[in-house]
């Protein structure tokens, strides 16, 4: 007789990362392809030979180095083992019943089903609008008195669209105070929006006990091999995330390499700039090679090629090039170093490819 396995498990698909192949350029998995800071890359190493040793459970030197760079208290923020990690804490915190709603936009990102169903709650995926982005008053009018939570990817991946603050604010002044509604900000340093419209999270979610906001250290500061997210709330919803938080799961090296990245954020910012003239010169050559795309604020590109998404992976792939295929949405790709870009771009805008599929 084999141990009982809850049944439902068997409906869950496993999360799939972008492809890796060797001696292919990978642009699928929206990894920065510049190394740690140097810095970072200094503690990694200190921190490593201290790896006998059990790290600190509470990541309280490293809460307190976020608390102090985002102006909140150590109360309002939590650590994990990724945002991912959060995402799927923050299903346990809300819902303790399968009737109970998770609303998300769709698509979005790909862990929001999975981690909703593992925590044995009801996904409702609401479509994004024509343009590729979320279609915040459809997401209101989604939510119902079996609503626990709602997440937000703003940046938008896999579309890289970003909503701006105006339109932020007035969705959550249509969600009622007892839903939690997640900010998740992945993406953030990429931002690009007009001071004005550009949509902080952790500011707009100051005076709204009902608002969390999720970054990362994946991203902009290159440390996604170390796995380490911060969640910045109201200190009930984090005290909550702490409860179910697995010991020990943001080990030591992760912990000291996000204190120095912290540090020398100034060094990041000048990387994300660069990275971002990079992805508007890979847009501007997609756009005039005919491809139809939308703006993005993010570290990669969408292309929206419906059914043919699939085919055009296939032939990146061909050519040296990984992307990310998603189902018959689109196709999203990592804006790398110049020369793997120009190695896109190459096959992308070759005449018999832009036939097929601009």
């Amino acid at each position: 007789m084999t141990p009982h396995i809850r049944p439902d498990l068997a409906s869950i698909p496993a999360y799939t990362p972008g492809r890796s192949n060797p001696g292919a350029v990978k642009l699928a998995s929206n990894e920065t392809t510049m190394p740690p800071l140097p810095s970072a890359a200094k503690a990694i190493g200190e921190a490593a030979e201290l790896a006998h040793r059990y790290p600190d459970n509470q990541s309280g030197e490293l809460r307190a180095a976020l608390a102090d760079f985002l102006g909140v208290t150590v109360a309002n923020v939590a650590v994990g083992c990724g945002s991912v990690a959060l995402l799927q804490e923050l299903v346990q915190i809300t819902c303790d019943a399968p009737t109970d709603e998770v609303v998300f936009a769709w698509r979005s990102f790909e862990a929001y089903p999975i981690v909703t169903q593992v925590g044995n709650a009801t996904a409702v995926p609401v479509p994004l609008d024509d343009g590729a982005v979320h279609d915040l008053d459809a997401m209101a009018a989604a939510v119902t008195e079996r609503t626990k939570l709602v997440f937000v990817c703003n940046p938008n991946n896999p579309t890289g669209t970003a909503v701006g603050r105006e339109a932020i604010i007035r969705f959550l002044d249509r969600v009622p105070s007892h839903v939690l509604v997640v900010l998740d900000e992945a993406y953030y340093e990429y931002l690009r929006l007009t001071p004005e419209d550009r949509p902080d999270g952790v500011e707009i979610g100051r005076d709204r006990p009902n608002v969390l906001v999720l970054r990362t250290f994946s991203k902009a500061y290159g440390l996604a091999g170390l796995r380490v997210g911060y969640a910045v709330g109201d200190p009930e919803v984090i005290t909550a995330l702490l409860k179910v938080h697995i010991p020990f799961s943001v080990n030591r090296v992760a912990q000291a390499a996000a204190i120095a990245s912290l540090e020398a954020r100034h060094e990041l910012l000048d990387r994300t700039h660069a990275l971002v003239v990079e992805r508007e010169r890979v847009r501007e050559a997609l756009l005039n090679a005919g491809y139809r795309l939308p703006p993005s604020e993010t570290n990669f590109v969408w292309l929206p090629l419906g059914a043919r998404s699939a085919e055009f992976g296939e032939a990146s792939a061909a050519a040296g090039v990984l992307v990310r295929p998603y189902g018959v949405d689109g196709v999203r790709v990592t804006v790398g170093d110049p020369h793997e870009n120009d190695l896109f771009l190459a096959f992308a805008t070759d005449p018999a490819v832009r036939a097929r599929f601009a």
